[in-house]
């Protein structure tokens, strides 16, 4: 008997061991602390470009009306996980962002933490947005503070009651987050490096021109090879030598610019979105997103 009582012993003992280690393996980690005196608000000129590039009001301006600073949300996102509602990143003190730091904005896009101290489900691209420089996330929010506040909030997601433990993502996470890395390779070329940094980090492109496993990461072996798009409606194209290896750079910034394609034809859909944006970049930019995506490895498109 006495035996016995020491199995169990020892069996609750590996139990609450497992769930110890468990709970502080996955519990959030924001990576700014509060308070810093070096997170004060930056520029909001260059604020807008940051916004620009982040390809924030694709997803953030309110739906149904033309103006895209009006950033309330409630964009539906549709997933293999449920539908997700993209909340309100206005100057908003209740309904939106108003009442963040720059450190809760930092700590959003380099961790995936809330104010709150949440796991952000990944549908929000922290995972690109990682490599956030400190200086663009203060401009940033200098940015997002000249914009009026709107104050619906957005609507709740509707997902899975499992996929409701936010404490879940800590083990996303753990599988497929790695902070504060980007995914671009420098060359020493500055123009090669910023576009990098436009393309991995601030426009997040694998995000969409990228396949998914089962658990909604990206397929490293499809990175920029093309993907069905997260609606399930449709297919992003490849961008690498085997999709675009005809175009030039300057077919590439022309696009950017325009919307306009290599035959004469003009992008659509989400695409049409992003072209609204990138055409507010400097040219010096969108040179830079050309010369970085022609440098791209050649990859097979992946079967839808």
């Amino acid at each position: 008997m006495l035996r016995g009582a020491r199995l169990i012993s020892t069996a609750v003992a590996a139990v609450l061991l497992v769930f110890s280690s468990t709970w502080l393996l996955t519990r959030p980690h924001p990576r700014v602390v509060a308070g810093d005196p070096t997170l004060t608000s930056g520029d909001a000129g260059r604020g807008r470009l940051v916004f620009a590039a982040g390809d924030c009001a694709s997803c953030h301006a309110s739906p149904g009306q033309p103006d895209r600073f009006r950033l309330g949300g409630d964009l539906a996102l549709a997933s293999p996980y449920g539908i997700f509602r993209v909340p309100n990143i206005s100057p908003d003190p209740e309904a939106g962002i108003g009442s963040w730091s720059v450190a809760d904005l930092a700590n959003a896009l380099i961790s995936g933490v809330s104010p709150s101290g949440q796991h952000y489900y990944p549908a929000f691209p922290y995972a690109s947005y990682t490599g956030m420089t400190l200086g663009d996330i203060r401009d940033l929010y200098a940015f997002l503070h000249t914009l009026s506040p709107v104050p619906e909030r957005a609507q709740p997601h509707q997902i899975s009651p499992l996929f409701r433990i936010r404490r879940f993502v800590g083990f996303w996470k753990l599988l497929f987050f790695r902070e504060g890395r980007s995914g671009g390779a420098e060359n020493g070329d500055p123009v090669h490096d910023r576009g990098a940094y436009l393309v991995e980090t601030l426009g997040h492109c694998a995000e969409c021109h990228s396949s998914r496993n089962i658990f909604g990461a990206i397929k490293p072996k499809t990175r920029f090879a093309g993907g069905v798009s997260s609606e399930d409606v449709g297919f992003n194209p490849n961008i690498t030598p085997i999709g675009i290896g005809s175009w030039s750079e300057q077919d590439l910034v022309e696009m950017l610019r325009s919307g306009m394609t290599p035959g004469h034809g003009y992008v659509g859909w989400v695409m049409a979105d992003v072209v609204e944006n990138t055409a507010e970049l400097p040219e010096v930019d969108r040179m830079a997103i050309a010369r970085y995506v022609k440098s791209l490895p050649p990859r097979p498109t992946p079967h839808p």
